[in-house]
C-alpha cells in the first residue's frame, strides 16, 4: 500500500525544501543579531565588539552543533532517551547546589563555560515526550499511561526549573508539554482541568515570590512604576518610540549605553527597535513566522508519532521563547528574563537553538521520500 503522505506537495519556495527555509532564516538572523550586537554591547564595561567576537566563537560551535542534529539517526538517539533524559535530570539538580546569581541558581560552571542547565532540560524534554508517547499510543486515552505518567514527565522537567527559580522557562517547558501531549490523542477532560489547576498553583507561586509580583504589578501600571519595577521595559518600549519606522541608525542608540540594562541579551529587540525601526523589527517577527509556517506545513508528511512529535517539540521551543521576548520587550507580558533565539548573546542557549532547527531538518530530510513506518516504530 502506498503512503498517501508520498503524494503530498512538498512546501518549498522556488526550489527550496522546508529544511532549507528555516536554515537560511537561521542564519539570518544570527547574522542580524552579529550586527546588532556590536552595537548593543557599548553600553557595558567590555564594549560591543566583546560580545560580538564571543558570540562568532559560539556560532560557529552552534553549526557544528546543528549539523550533527541534522545528520544524526534519530532512531539512534531514540535508544537512548532515557540516559539523555537522566543526564539533563542531572544537571537540572546541580545546578540547585551552585552559588545565586542575582537571586536564581540558573547557571552551572563547567570551567571552560557556563551555561543553563534549563536549556538542555528543554531538549530531553522533546525527546522524552516523544519516545514515551510514540511507545504508548494505543493508551493514550488511558488515564494513568496516557495522561499521568506523560504529564509526570513535564513535571519533572518542569518542576526542576521552576527551583532554580525560573517562573517562564518552566511555564514554556509546561506549555510545551500539554501541547504534546494534547496533539497525541490525550482526552481533554484529563487535560484541560490539570492545566487549570497548574495555572493555579503557577499564579499562587507568583502571588508568593515578592520579586515576580513587583513585576506582575509593575506591568499592570508601567507608566506608575517606570522608575521602581517596570524601569526596564519602561526604557525598552522608549527606545522602540524612538526609533520609529527607519531607526536612529546602527550604533546611534542611546538607550543601552545609558539606560537599558541587559541590552545585548533579554532586551536587545529594543535596541532593534530605536537602531532600526520598525521595519527592522517587523522583518525580524516575520522570519520568525516564516520558520513557523514552513514547518507547520511541513509537519503534515510526518511518518509517525516519535517523529512528528520531537519536531512539533523542536518548533515550539523555538518559537514559543522567540513570542515571549518579543511580548516582554513590547509590554505586551511581564518583564521576564528569556533571550531572543539566535540574536541575543548567549552560548548555551544559541547552541540549543541550532540543536533544534538540526533536529527539524534532520525530520523533514527524513520525510522527503517517507515511506510506511514499521510496527515497531508506532
Amino acid at each position: 500500500m502506498k503512503n498517501p503522505a508520498a503524494t503530498m506537495p512538498r512546501p518549498t519556495i522556488r526550489g527550496f525544501g522546508p529544511g532549507a527555509i528555516i536554515t537560511i532564516c537561521a542564519l539570518g538572523l544570527t547574522a542580524f543579531g552579529l550586527v546588532v550586537l556590536s552595537s548593543a554591547g557599548q553600553g557595558t564595561d567590555h564594549g560591543g565588539l566583546y560580545f560580538f567576537k564571543k558570540q562568532l566563537i559560539w556560532f560557529a560551535l552552534a553549526l557544528v552543533v546543528g549539523v550533527s542534529a541534522a545528520m544524526v539517526n534519530l532512531n539512534l538517539v531514540r535508544r537512548y532517551t532515557w540516559v539523555l533524559a537522566g543526564l539533563a535530570v542531572l544537571l537540572l539538580v546541580a545546578v540547585l547546589f551552585g552559588p545565586k546569581v542575582m537571586g536564581a541558581r540558573r547557571w552551572l560552571n563547567l570551567g571552560f563555560m557556563s551555561a543553563q542547565p534549563s536549556d538542555a532540560g528543554k531538549l530531553a524534554l522533546v525527546f522524552c515526550l516523544a519516545h514515551y508517547l510514540a511507545g504508548n499510543q494505543r493508551q493514550i486515552q488511558t488515564f494513568w499511561r496516557g495522561f499521568v505518567l506523560p504529564m509526570g514527565i513535564v513535571g519533572v522537567f518542569a518542576g526542576l526549573i521552576f527551583r532554580e527559580p525560573d517562573f517562564g522557562t518552566a511555564a514554556l517547558c509546561g506549555m510545551v508539554g500539554c501541547a504534546l501531549v494534547y496533539l497525541a490523542g490525550v482526552r481533554l477532560f484529563y487535560l484541560f482541568p490539570s492545566m487549570l489547576a497548574g495555572g493555579l498553583l503557577f499564579s499562587v507561586a507568583v502571588y508568593l515570590d515578592p520579586l515576580r509580583l513587583k513585576r506582575i504589578v509593575s506591568f499592570l501600571d508601567i507608566e506608575k512604576y517606570r522608575n521602581d519595577g517596570a524601569y526596564q521595559l519602561w526604557q525598552g518600549m522608549l527606545g522602540f518610540g524612538v526609533g520609529g519606522w527607519n531607526g536612529v541608525g546602527l550604533g546611534e542608540g542611546r538607550q543601552q549605553l545609558f539606560y537599558l540594562t541587559e541590552a545585548h541579551n533579554d532586551f536587545v529587540f529594543a535596541v532593534v527597535g530605536e537602531e532600526m525601526g520598525l521595519l527592522a523589527t517587523a522583518s525580524v517577527a516575520l522570519t520568525f513566522l516564516t520558520i513557523f509556517i514552513v514547518s507547520c506545513r511541513a509537519l503534515r508528511r510526518a511518518p509517525n508519532l516519535y517523529e512528528f512529535t520531537v519536531a512539533t517539540g523542536a518548533l515550539l521551543m523555538l518559537i514559543g521563547q522567540a513570542l515571549i521576548n518579543m511580548g516582554v520587550v513590547t509590554g505586551l507580558l511581564p518583564t521576564k528574563g528569556m533571550s531572543l533565539p539566535f540574536i541575543s548573546y548567549g552560548g548555551s542557549n544559541l547552541l540549543l537553538m541550532y540543536a533544534l532547527i538540526g533536529v527539524l531538518v534532520n525530520c523533514f530530510r527524513r520525510w522527503e521520500r517517507p515511506v510506511l513506518p514499521r510496527p515497531s516504530e508506532l
